[in-house]
């Protein structure tokens, strides 16, 4: 039977926040940001190990404690400057416990309101699937595109669009081949279908909110909230 992990690339900078140290690590409700996102996924009982890659002179998770996350947790100094590179670099560092079926959820690591339900939707419905895929809404909102003037250029249709989340999951040889192929895509269901193949849309929510902007710090701490 195939074995589940997870990957959580946590080197980046966060600079469209534009906080004074990484957004990962701003609070969230007494914690770190990155923690709720680590907690999530150590809690479920398919995922085995969860790797955490963080920048290799990272002096903020030093300062966090970790403890209440358990034995599941792993830190790898092993960061790159792109997302790209530091899940290849995860994978390469996970290759002496993975083997090239087991699965591997990727997962933001600014993504802290990821629910046990949503995991149990895209592992239920990818478990058996040839390729794998990734949590995803369809688009419900009108889609404009701007020109240079920031003004409309045209509306978009939004028939068929979907907004990817993540995790996104793929067998371990798979999507190191696939990364390794197309490095310079930002996420990696594009690298798998780079390689010509067709990722899974499994339906999530807009509770599985990004935290891009300090608006949405605030949003996910009503999510958090909510759901206790």
């Amino acid at each position: 039977m195939p074995r589940y992990f997870a990957i959580v690339p946590a080197a980046g900078s966060g600079s469209r926040f534009g906080a004074e140290k990484p957004k990962q690590y701003l609070d969230l409700l007494g914690r770190p940001l990155i923690f709720h996102t680590l907690a999530a996924l150590t809690a479920h009982p398919m995922i085995e190990r969860v790797w955490v890659v963080l920048a290799p002179d990272d002096p903020f998770w030093p300062r966090g404690d970790w403890q209440a996350l358990g034995p599941k947790l792993d830190t790898l100094r092993c960061g790159g400057a792109t997302r790209a590179d530091s899940v290849r670099n995860g994978l390469q560092a996970a290759s002496m416990v993975a083997a090239d079926d087991d699965w591997i959820l990727v997962h933001d690591a600014a993504r802290p309101c990821l629910s046990a339900s949503q995991l149990d939707r895209l592992i239920e419905q990818l478990a058996d699937d040839p390729i794998g895929g990734l949590l995803a809404v369809p688009v419900a909102d009108t889609l404009k595109r701007a020109d240079d003037g920031q003004r409309v250029a045209a509306t978009v249709a939004r028939e068929g669009l979907w907004q990817a989340q993540t995790p996104q999951m793929f067998r371990y040889g798979q999507l190191q081949s696939a990364l390794e192929n197309a490095p310079g895509l930002t996420d990696e269901a594009g690298a798998i279908e780079a390689a010509g193949l067709a990722p899974k849309l499994v339906a999530g929510d807009m509770t599985n909110l990004k935290v891009t902007y300090p608006a949405d710090l605030a949003l996910a701490a009503l999510i958090l909230r909510a759901g206790r």
